[in-house]
């Protein structure tokens, strides 16, 4: 291969010899010092040597070299940017103002379009909704939530296209007493979301979170659903009467009721703060509030006469929640927690018509269209990525969707091919479902699964950590006493002071035989709510109907193991 050289001989330091050899487009530059003011060639640039006055092979490579009668003054070629320039991708008239992806820019008018027929679709592709329907929206105040409402309220008009059938309420939840907020700032934020419902004409309802600890243990049982749903060919059947009832006048709709927040008592934002509080770590606060706050959801649609509840979760907080609850233990509950439907309170379904949307659409729209909202701070405002699992996983996501915008629709349409391997939450008995979170049970697992093998390995650690504090302190060795019943000798304390006659002869009370005293909750519920349990220092603190359901649980349990060999199998 032929192989051009070209050389010179350097005087300083006596040195001669080859400084450049050149094979076709490689450049190699050998050991050797550089007179001050010669050029060398290297890259295509030309540099001084007296600014590198040596060069060593150990230390460069072998570098492409450009031709020497090349011509560098042709015109750069400017890259094509996305830019708001653009014409419409779909009109191909009006001007993009919106760049949703890469590609997908649309113009004002149908940007609007297009994030209409999302929502409507969503809703008549499950075909969950029937016509009259009493559907309760759950509005936080947030963005989301916020443009739902408006999708509702825009449905509703009479200039729509396909106009929505449901009879729809707002619910507002107020959580600040659990944040801490001061009583001023809680009467700020209700008086500006109350003049947003109030501009839509809807009913709306204004519920402090406080009332969640005067709940009937009613709101933890799951009642049959409405018959008429599984049946074939119900919802056009519903769609036909609606319509002939339309065209007669004859169609009812809601009184604009409207239900102000009440002030609540000091004492009772307390003793929620103290509930709130007893959890060690805000990712067990999180998950506590949340139950809390659907179960509050749940009963104020029973009180109202409401079947559907309205959430207002977004593509991208599902694929959020969707690697949180992997990270909490409820792969189980996937399904139920991410999916369009959530059918595990019976009567009352909750669904998700948002969906499909992600944060940046929603943001877009409240912001060309004037979609007004109102920021309510939560227990994880102004807290660090690291302060809980919840946050955590916000920010990982939320940061790699920046580097990777395919990031939540791929874990997103990952939710979607997800199925529980448990028993439906549906089509469960009340007393295989967990307390808090209302999903069928996950722990009836067999012996050689991960499940048991974590049992195990707690169950050994507390073993080992007991004979640590045994040795250390002996008094911890101690069988505790029983705690001695409150009632007095000859009354009986279920019975409101009657003798039920087993006080008088020693026997104990009557409610005794029912359950015990201490309430073990561990066997009522799943894997994820257990976790949550054990960072909460005290179980006293729980609402009054949670406590209750679970004494009447572990009563009926109780009874069904002393009858059990007289009760015939399901095969029989």
């Amino acid at each position: 291969m032929a192989r051009d050289t070209v050389s010179h001989s350097c005087n300083i330091n006596n040195v001669s010899g080859v400084i450049i050899q050149r094979r076709r487009s490689a450049t190699r530059v050998c050991r050797c010092s550089v007179e001050p003011g010669r050029l060398l060639k290297t890259t295509g640039l030309l540099k001084s040597a007296q600014r590198t006055r040596s060069f060593s092979c150990s230390s460069l490579a072998v570098i492409p070299m450009c031709q020497v009668e090349e011509d560098y003054h042709e015109p750069l070629q400017r890259a094509d940017v996305p830019s708001v320039s653009k014409k419409c991708v779909k009109c191909k008239e009006g001007t993009a103002a919106v760049v949703i992806r890469a590609g997908d820019a649309f113009c004002g008018v149908c940007f609007k379009e297009y994030f209409i027929h999302k929502f409507r679709a969503m809703l008549g592709k499950n075909r969950v909704i029937f016509p009259g329907e009493k559907v309760l929206l759950a509005v936080s105040g947030g963005p989301s939530s916020c443009s739902m409402l408006s999708q509702v309220q825009e449905g509703l008009s009479q200039n729509a296209h396909k106009r929505l059938r449901f009879l729809p309420g707002i619910v507002f939840i107020d959580e600040g007493g659990a944040v801490g907020q001061a009583v001023e700032d809680r009467r700020r934020m209700a008086a500006e979301l109350q003049a947003v419902f109030r501009a839509t004409g809807l009913p709306f309802i204004m519920v402090p979170l406080e009332q969640v600890l005067d709940l009937p243990s009613s709101a933890l049982t799951a009642a049959a659903p409405s018959p008429r749903e599984p049946a074939a060919g119900a919802y056009k059947a519903a769609v036909n009467d609606f319509v002939r009832s339309d065209a007669a006048g004859c169609r009812t709709s809601l009184e604009p009721q409207q239900t102000a927040l009440a002030d609540v008592p000091a004492s009772r934002t307390h003793l929620l703060q103290q509930l709130i509080g007893s959890a060690q770590t805000l990712t067990a606060r999180e998950d506590l509030l949340s139950t809390l706050r659907q179960h509050l959801l749940v009963h104020t649609a029973r009180t109202e006469g409401y079947s559907k509840v309205m959430l207002g979760d977004n593509c991208t907080r599902l694929a959020i929640k969707l690697l949180t609850s992997i990270s909490l233990g409820r792969g189980a509950q996937l399904a139920q927690d991410t999916g369009f439907s959530d059918s595990r309170y019976g009567d009352v379904l909750l669904v998700r018509p948002m969906r499909d949307y992600s944060a940046k659409e929603i943001a877009y729209y409240n912001r060309l269209f004037s979609v007004p909202s109102v920021f309510i701070p939560s227990l994880e405002t102004k807290t660090t990525d690291k302060s809980s699992i919840q946050r955590l996983t916000e920010s990982f996501v939320t940061k790699l969707q920046a580097d990777f915008p395919s990031t939540v629709s791929t874990i997103y349409r990952t939710s979607e091919k997800l199925q529980t391997a448990c028993r439906s939450s549906s089509k469960a008995d009340v007393c295989d479902r967990c307390l808090l979170c209302m999903c069928a049970l996950d722990t009836a697992a067999e012996n050689a699964s991960a499940f048991k093998a974590t049992l195990i390995s707690e169950q050994l650690s507390q073993a080992k950590s007991a004979r640590a504090r045994s040795v250390v302190n002996p008094s911890h060795n101690q069988v505790p006493m029983e705690k001695e019943s409150t009632a007095a000798i000859g009354t009986c304390c279920s019975s409101g002071g009657e003798d039920c006659g087993k006080a008088a002869r020693g026997e104990g009370c009557c409610s005794s035989a029912k359950g015990p005293e201490s309430t073990d909750l561990r066997s009522l519920l799943c894997y994820s709510c257990q976790l949550t349990l054990r960072d909460m220092s005290s179980v006293e603190r729980l609402p009054h109907y949670i406590l209750s359901e679970a004494q009447r649980r572990q009563r009926r349990s109780h009874m069904r193991e002393e009858i059990g060999e007289f009760l015939l199998d399901a095969g029989d």
